[in-house]
This record gives structure tokens, C-alpha cells and sequence, in this order.
């Protein structure tokens, strides 16, 4: 995947549905649910369980087009193992080493940043977009004070949005937001239960935001 193809997906979805589970199986399940359901842009955090064997089993099940990523990619290690399971995007929580290692394999980039220092510091090292991480303590007024001096920064808020959130985000300016508790559940630990309304209701919002 290319840089301008992340930000096409990003920008035309909305929507990054993220994956985090203590059941390999389960996680898997729960990400192609998903994209039966019509979120097809998602991340698998690496800090689930086996992780990259559940990328390199959805990789397989859905395809060489899948718009599928790794999250919680900290080191360049991580970056080159989630390449080598299939991840054609990664997901860092701030700017480490492994922007600039996910770059060098040709991976692009969310990477992880709070403030102007870190933004700066997360275009330096080549991110594709910033993860505005951790979004919730700061709300949306806080995307739109960055989104000031940062006028053409591509933001993707994640953590602690809700669907009410969500919608406050996309309208303050953010190409997309990472959602995973509030739209997931507890799906990738085994209980799907409301999976397929959530990501009816988070597609919807999502669609009304494009």
C-alpha cells in the first residue's frame, strides 16, 4: 500500500475499526465480521494475543486488496514482523523508531502523537497520517487547536471514542477516528454479542460523515 492509497482509504471510510483480543481465534472471527459488516479498514493491535497470526490468517482469508494493519507497532522488529504477516499499514502509539523502520519496508504510517512537538516530530520520521493518541483526555476541542498550526496534517483520533465522540471528531476536521472498545466489545475475547448492530450504527456514522 501506498502513502495516497491510506489516505484515500482513510478518507473515503472514516473509520478504523481496531482489534485487540486475548483469543487468537476470536480476534480473527471478529475481523472478518467486521468486514462482512462493512468495516474493511481495520488494525490488529500487536499487544493482542498472537497477533501476527491472526494478521497472517485474515491476510489469507480476505485477500491480497485487504485494507488490513498492525497496531502497536513499537520497535523496528515489530514492524518488520507485521509486514511478514500480511500488515500493509501500521499503527504506532508515538513516534518511535518504528515510523521510520515501517517507512523502510514500504508500510505507511499512522503514528502516534499528542502534541505540536510530537506532530512535527511524527511528519519528520514520515508518518503518512498522525494518530491523535490518547484523543479522549483532550476531546475535540483539542483536534481543532492542533488542527490551527497544522492545517493540512491528515488527524485520526484514537482512544476513548464513542460513536457520540466520533461524530464530534469528523465534524471538528479528522480525516477518520480509530474506534475499538465502544465498536468492538468484547468480540476478540470470545463474545460477539452486538458486534453486527455496532458496526451497523459506527458504518452508518461514518457514511453520514463522508
Amino acid at each position: 500500500m501506498q502513502p495516497h492509497e491510506l489516505i484515500t482509504a482513510l478518507a473515503s471510510r472514516r473509520l478504523v475499526a481496531i482489534v485487540r483480543g486475548s483469543d487468537p481465534q476470536a480476534a480473527l472471527d471478529t475481523v472478518l465480521a467486521l468486514v462482512r459488516n462493512g468495516i474493511d479498514l481495520v488494525e490488529v493491535s500487536l499487544s493482542g494475543a498472537h497477533a501476527l497470526d491472526v494478521i497472517a490468517k485474515a491476510r489469507a482469508a480476505l485477500g491480497p486488496e485487504a485494507l488490513l494493519g498492525a497496531g502497536t507497532v513499537l520497535t523496528a522488529d515489530d514492524a518488520r514482523n507485521a509486514a511478514e504477516a500480511g500488515a500493509t499499514y501500521a499503527v504506532t502509539p508515538a513516534v518511535t523508531e518504528a515510523v521510520s523502520a515501517s517507512r523502510s519496508l514500504g508500510l505507511p504510517v499512522l503514528a502516534g502523537a499528542l502534541t505540536p512537538t510530537e506532530v512535527v516530530g511524527a511528519l519528520r520520521e514520515g508518518a503518512t497520517a498522525v494518530k491523535l493518541f490518547p484523543a479522549g483526555p483532550g476531546g475535540a476541542a483539542l483536534l481543532r487547536a492542533l488542527r490551527a498550526p497544522f492545517p493540512l496534517v491528515p488527524f485520526v483520533p484514537v482512544g476513548g471514542i464513542d460513536a457520540a465522540a466520533a461524530r464530534e471528531y469528523l465534524a471538528a476536521g479528522a480525516l477518520a477516528v480509530g474506534v475499538g472498545g465502544p465498536l468492538v466489545g468484547r468480540a476478540a475475547d470470545g463474545d460477539p454479542t452486538g458486534l453486527a448492530d455496532r458496526a451497523t450504527a459506527f458504518r452508518a456514522l461514518a457514511e453520514e460523515a463522508s
